[in-house]
C-alpha cells in the first residue's frame, strides 16, 4: 500500500464524519437552464426508502413529533404548520430541493437539548417552503426556537431560480440558538461540499445574495475564537477549521468535481492533499468551462478520482484486490506494524444508502419541472430513475413493506441493487463492464424518453393538471419497477456468467452451448497482469 501518512493532529470529527457529498449547478451553468443539485447519503448500515410526506391541512394545536433521522430516537414535538406541501424524497411540489453534508466542527457547540436534528430540519423545511429563500427562513427560525441538536451541517437549498449553500452550528447545550450563514451560488457557477465547512469570509453588505444570523460573529467573539474586524470573519476557520481529514477526505471530493469542469485546478492539489499548511484553499464556487447536463452530474457522482493525483489505480497499489476495485475498506485510517496509513475517499462509495440528482426547471408547470433522478445504492452501481415532484406515492421498490436494514426483500431496490453491487465489488474489473452496460442502457432510455413524456404531460396539463400529474405518477412508478425487474435479471446473469471466477462464453446474447447441448467450457482469465507482477515482487 503506497498511501502512508504520519497523520498529524486529526480531530475525531474528521475521522467519523465522512458520509455525504453534494454538487450544485446554477441555472446559467446548466445546459438547459435548470438548477441542479445532487446528494449521496452515505453511512454504513443506512437503509433509506424514498420518503414521502403528503400535502396536508392541519388544525390549530396539532403537534408534530420529531425523531432523529440518524437514530430514530424521539427528540420532542413542535406545532404543525397550518399547511404542508407534498414531498417526495428531498424534492417538494414547488421544486424546492434540500440536501446536506455533516462537517462536525467544534464539539462544544452541539446543543444536546435541542429538539430539531439536521434530518428533521431538511424535511420540515421542504414541507413548509415554496422557495429556497423561504426554506432558509423556515429552517433557521425552527432551529432558533426549538434548539438544534446536530453537529455542524452544510445544507444545499435550491429552487428553479436559485441555488444556496447554508452552514449552521448550535451554540452549546441548552442554548436554543444557532450560528449560520447562507450564500447564494452565482447562476453561472458550480459549487460542492463534502463534510467540510466551505463558507469562509462573506459579503455582509450583500443582502440580496448573503444571509446570516445576527450572532454569527458576536458568538465567536464571546468565546474568544475571533478578534479581528467583522469584514475579516471566516466562518470555516472560526468554527470548523479543516484538518488533514477535512482536506484529504472531504475537500478532495470537491476538488475532483471542480477539476472535471475547469482548467487550472492543479494549483489546489496541495490543499486537497491535506499536508501543506500554507496551501491556498479552493474557492466556494467556480465558473465551469462547459454547461452541465443531468448526465454530467450523474457521472460526477460516480467519480473515483480517475486520472487525478488521487486515483486509486496507481502502480503498486493493490488495495483494490485482484480485480482492482476503485473502492477501499473502512475505516479510512488504520495502522500496520506501527505505521499509520489511510485510504482515499472518493465521491462514489459503497456506503451510499441513496443518491440523487435533482433537476428544477422554472419554465415548466411545477408538477412537470421538478425531477428527482434517484438511485437506492452507490451511484456508480445503479441507474438513476426519474421521480417527478408531483408523485404522491413512492414506487413500491423504493418503499417496500417489511424491508429494512436487516430484512432482505427481492422486491426492494436497496437490497436488490446491493445484492448486485456486492457481487461486483470484489471482482470489479471482471464483472463491472456487464453492470455498466445495463446501467447505461437504462439511463440512456430515461433521457431519450424525457422530452416526449414531458410534452405529453404539458398537453394533458392544459386539459387538466390532475391528468398530467396522474400520467407522471404512472410513468415514475413504471420506470422504477422496470428497473428493479431488470436488476434482478442482471443478478441472475452475473451469477451464471461469472460463476466460480471463470467467464462463460456467449453468442448472440445467449450463453453458448456445445452441439450436444451442454454449456461450453468457460474462459479462465487468471490473474490480471498488474496484480500478478505485484505478487511476484513478494514471492519468496
Amino acid at each position: 500500500m503506497k498511501r502512508l501518512s504520519l497523520m498529524f493532529g486529526m480531530l475525531a470529527v474528521a475521522m467519523c464524519a465522512m458520509p455525504c457529498t453534494n454538487l450544485i449547478v446554477g441555472k446559467k451553468a446548466s445546459a438547459d437552464g435548470s438548477v441542479m443539485c445532487s446528494y449521496s447519503a452515505d453511512d454504513y448500515g443506512m437503509f433509506q426508502n424514498l420518503c414521502h410526506y403528503p400535502a396536508g391541512k392541519h388544525t390549530k394545536g396539532e403537534m408534530r413529533k420529531i425523531f432523529s433521522w440518524d437514530t430514530n430516537d424521539y427528540l420532542g414535538q413542535i406545532p404543525e404548520a397550518s399547511e404542508t406541501y407534498n414531498v417526495i424524497g428531498n424534492l417538494n411540489e414547488f421544486q424546492v430541493t434540500i440536501a446536506e453534508t455533516t462537517f462536525g466542527g467544534r464539539h462544544e457547540m452541539v446543543d444536546s437539548t435541542g429538539v430539531i436534528d439536521y434530518g428533521s430540519l431538511m424535511y420540515i423545511g421542504l414541507q413548509r417552503s415554496r422557495t429556497a429563500r423561504e426554506a432558509i427562513e423556515v429552517m433557521t427560525d425552527l432551529a432558533e426556537e426549538y434548539g438544534y441538536c446536530s453537529e455542524g451541517e452544510t445544507f444545499t437549498i435550491c429552487d428553479p431560480e436559485e441555488a444556496w449553500i447554508m452552514e449552521m452550528m448550535g451554540c452549546g447545550p441548552g442554548s436554543k440558538s444557532v450560528v449560520w450563514v447562507a450564500v447564494r451560488i452565482p447562476d453561472d457557477a458550480i459549487c460542492a461540499h463534502a463534510n467540510q465547512s466551505r463558507i469562509r469570509t462573506f459579503d455582509q453588505k450583500d443582502k440580496k445574495n448573503v444571509m446570516f444570523s445576527k450572532n454569527v460573529i458576536k458568538f465567536a467573539r464571546e468565546k474568544g475564537w475571533f478578534s479581528g474586524k467583522d469584514a475579516d470573519f471566516d466562518f470555516c476557520m472560526t468554527y470548523a477549521a479543516p484538518d488533514f481529514g477535512g482536506r484529504r477526505w472531504c475537500e478532495a471530493r470537491v476538488w475532483s468535481f471542480f477539476n472535471r469542469f475547469a482548467s487550472g485546478m492543479d494549483k489546489y492539489v496541495p490543499y486537497a492533499e491535506g499536508t501543506a499548511a500554507d496551501a491556498e484553499p479552493m474557492p466556494l464556487w467556480i465558473v465551469p468551462n462547459k454547461k452541465l447536463t443531468v448526465a454530467d452530474m450523474e457521472a460526477a457522482m460516480r467519480d473515483h478520482y480517475e486520472g487525478t493525483p488521487f486515483a486509486l489505480d496507481k502502480e503498486g497499489d493493490i488495495g483494490g484486490g485482484i480485480w482492482q476495485m476503485p473502492y477501499r475498506l473502512t475505516p479510512l485510517e488504520y495502522e500496520v506494524d506501527g505505521r499509520k496509513c489511510f485510504n482515499e475517499r472518493p465521491i462514489s462509495t459503497q456506503q451510499s444508502g441513496f443518491v440523487f440528482v435533482s433537476q428544477m426547471r422554472s419554465w415548466l408547470p411545477r408538477e412537470i419541472g421538478g425531477v428527482l433522478w434517484f438511485a437506492n445504492d452507490d451511484a456508480n452501481m445503479a441507474p438513476f430513475t426519474p421521480v417527478y415532484c408531483c408523485v404522491d406515492k413512492a414506487p413500491e421498490c423504493y418503499s417496500t413493506p417489511g424491508a429494512d436494514a436487516v430484512t432482505f426483500s427481492k422486491d426492494n431496490a436497496f437490497w436488490v441493487q446491493n445484492w448486485v453491487s456486492n457481487m461486483v465489488y470484489p471482482r470489479y474489473a471482471q464483472m463491472f463492464p456487464s453492470l455498466k452496460q445495463v446501467r447505461d442502457s437504462l439511463d440512456a432510455s430515461y433521457f431519450a424518453a424525457q422530452d416526449d413524456i414531458e410534452l405529453k404531460a404539458k398537453q394533458l396539463y392544459e386539459e387538466s393538471p390532475a391528468k398530467a400529474k396522474a400520467a407522471l405518477v404512472e410513468y415514475t412508478t413504471a420506470k422504477a419497477q422496470q428497473m428493479i425487474k431488470r436488476w434482478r435479471q442482471l443478478a441472475v446473469y452475473l451469477i451464471v456468467k461469472y460463476n466460480d471466477m471463470v467467464v462463460k462464453p456467449e453468442r448472440s446474447g445467449r450463453f453458448a452451448r456445445t452441439p450436444s447441448g451442454i454449456g461450453e467450457s468457460p474462459e479462465r482469465p487468471g490473474y490480471p497482469v498488474e496484480y500478478a507482477r505485484e505478487m511476484l515482487k513478494h514471492a519468496k
